[in-house]
């Protein structure tokens, strides 16, 4: 009978803290990594919003009629959202871009213009049909005030 090496404790172990530790790091890091995803989303909306609400803004106080600034200032939403890759068709759907007047007409000189833009984001990742059942998406909100020039020649 040949003599065995006496079997050590822990043998059966041999391996298992590799498999462990990459078993708890994947657990760890794909929320993570999804929890960044997500906040630079945010910020990317959050920056869509802000630029949105300063240009809807500058180009309604800027326009020669309120009908003129409107369209200037859907034009300037859009092509906002676009930037931080946000669809544009979002700026023309009802509530995203609101506006306060100060006066009546809405460009009466020294008058002050209110602008707030609400942009939905959706989280990254999630299915359109799941979308429809369950509301996976984040508000962003943000407003600007402007003022109409003491001497601008505005039309109603």
């Amino acid at each position: 009978m040949q003599d065995e090496p006496p079997q050590q404790q822990g043998d059966g172990e041999r391996g298992s803290a590799v498999v462990e530790f990459i078993g708890t790091a994947v657990l760890l890091l794909i929320p993570l990594i999804y929890l960044v995803l997500v906040a630079g989303r945010l910020q990317a909306g959050a920056f869509a919003a802000e630029g949105a609400a300063r240009e809807a803004a500058r180009a309604m106080v800027t326009a020669s009629s309120t009908g003129q600034g409107l369209a200037r200032a859907h034009t300037a939403t859009a092509i906002a959202f676009a930037d931080q890759g946000f669809d544009r068709g979002a700026a023309h759907e009802p509530g995203v871009l609101t506006f306060e007047c100060s006066a009546d007409p809405c460009l009466t000189p020294d008058a002050s213009v209110g602008v707030r833009v609400r942009l939905e984001v959706p989280l990254p990742f999630v299915p359109s049909g799941l979308r429809g059942w369950v509301p996976l998406a984040v508000p962003v909100e943000a407003g600007h005030v402007a003022v109409v020039d003491r001497y601008a020649d505005v039309g109603g």
